[in-house]
This record gives structure tokens, sequence and C-alpha cells, in this order.
């Protein structure tokens, strides 16, 4: 296969994983951290970078040694999920002892995975707390598939582009970035999981991911042949 197709198809992929993670994220942004909104007290950019820098980190340690792209990507997804799944029990913990509230979800009655009632737990006249169950299994699949995502990016910018390492880790992490943040505009400040109605959102926010990537697919290209086109 023609490496700009290699290039521009794995860069693609990467970008529209790491929006669909996005969407699958528990951001509460500062509501949460009054507890009176379910999910992490940041941003939806910030926190899905710093899943995707801990990810990036594992995938090449795992490049290092390894040349098979699913493998890389794989750690890259463990990385990520890792990161989250500690961010969002770290954050439970605070809600709990620190603040004394339960975590309920604030968009829907029953929890959709454990059926376990949310209303009489949840504060009147606020948008749920914590990360229920439901927003924490959403918020571990968004990090699988968003580690996994950008580490299929970072591969694919060290062997078929030959961007050095840490130039191969900033491209990508930038990619992932402008991504993130079409995502974000997409999202509009807090989202539960893939049970929040915004999560129906998602299909405009990949068009418009599958364009961004594309161009960013076409760049690296040029990028990394500019010399020889010159």
């Amino acid at each position: 296969m023609d490496p700009i197709l290699v290039i521009v198809v794995c860069v693609i992929v990467g970008g529209v994983l790491a929006s669909l993670g996005v969407h699958l994220l528990p951001v509460g942004g500062a509501p949460a951290a009054m507890g009176t909104a379910t999910g992490i007290a940041t941003g939806t950019v910030m926190l899905m970078l710093g899943a995707a820098m801990c990810g990036l980190f594992t995938a090449s340690s795992v490049a290092e040694f390894s040349g098979n792209i699913l493998l890389v990507s794989l750690s890259g997804a463990v990385g990520a999920w890792i990161m989250m799944g500690v961010t969002m029990l770290m954050a439970n913990l605070i809600y709990v002892f620190g603040t004394g509230i339960v975590p309920a979800s604030g968009r829907v009655d029953v929890d959709p995975i454990t059926k376990e009632s949310q209303k009489e737990y949840k504060t009147p006249q606020c948008d749920g707390h914590g990360v229920p169950n439901v927003s924490y299994i959403s918020g571990m699949m968004g990090a699988l598939v968003g580690g996994f995502g950008g580490a299929f990016m970072y591969f694919a910018l060290l062997n078929y582009a030959n961007f050095e390492a840490t130039m191969a880790g900033v491209t990508a992490m930038g990619i992932f970035v402008a991504n993130a943040i079409i995502a974000a505009y997409n999202i509009g400040g807090t989202i539960e999981g893939f049970h929040d109605p915004k999560f129906k959102r998602l299909p405009k926010a990949l068009v418009t991911c599958f364009v961004i990537s594309l161009f960013c697919g076409v760049s690296v290209w040029l990028a990394a042949n500019l010399g020889g086109l010159l």
C-alpha cells in the first residue's frame, strides 16, 4: 500500500477513535467540583489529554522493542485505561468521604447496567454527583478507545512517516487534541457517558473529526516528504 494512504488512514482512524473516546468520558467540569454534576471536575480536553499522554508513554515503551501495530496500540489503550480508572476512583473517594455524597446519575432514574435506582440518591436541584457505575464503565471504555487511537497514530508516524520518537509523540498528541477539542464543543459542557442524551450528537463530531484527521494525515505526509518534494 502507498505510504501516504497508510499514514492518512492511520491518522483518520486515530482521530475518529479519539472523538469517540471523548464522548464516552464522564466529564463534569466546574459543576462537578461543587458536587452538583456527575463526572470528573475538569474540562473535556484536559481529561482526555491526560489519558492520551499516559497511553503514549506506554505505547512508546512497547514500540522500542516491538514493531507490531496492534500490540503498540493495545499498550496505549491499557495505559490510558489505567489512568482514567484511577482518576475516577480517586474522584469517587473524595466525593463520598470528603463531601459526603453518594454517586448518582442525573440523567437516568435507573442505572442502565446495574439496574440500581438513582433518583432517590440525587440531591434536589442538581444534575447528579460523583461517578456512578454506568459513568465509570463508560469512562473506562472511552479511555480504551482513545488510548488505542492515540497509540495507533503514534505507530504510523513513527514507522511510516519516519518521525523520531519525540516528534511522533508530539505530533500524535497535537492531532489528538485537535479532535478532542471538536468533541468538547460538540458536547458543550458536561456529559455522563454513553447513556447521556448528548451522546446522540456523536455522528456530527465523527464527520468533523474525519475531515480534520484527513487534513492532518496529508499534512504529516507532506512534512515527512518535504525534502524529496522540494
